[in-house]
């Protein structure tokens, strides 16, 4: 599964991104951007975010496993005789 997130290490809090794509991020307690959203990481608005991040500290990470979209097995694919997604399940 692919997950967005804001490495709050490098996060300065300029809100380009929460200007550019408000479905998405927002400010924390902090003053510094967050993920408020993982649906539909694949927008033109979200890649204009990231793009739009001057220090770099949004990225759309991918699971370890490619079994693709369907893949049900979380961040921590060990897919074996049990997988779960699929018939092209390439973890085994």
């Amino acid at each position: 599964m692919k997950k967005l997130v804001v490495d709050d290490s490098k996060c300065i809090g300029c809100g380009a991104c929460v200007g550019i794509d408000a479905k998405h991020f927002d400010f924390n307690d902090q003053s510094l951007s967050e993920a408020i959203s993982q649906e539909n990481l694949d927008t033109p608005e979200l890649n204009d975010a990231i793009a739009s991040c001057p220090v770099e500290a949004i990225s759309i990470e991918g699971n370890k496993c490619n079994c693709g979209d369907d893949c049900q097995c979380g961040d921590d694919c060990q897919c074996g005789d049990d997988c779960q997604c699929g018939d092209d399940c390439q973890c085994g």
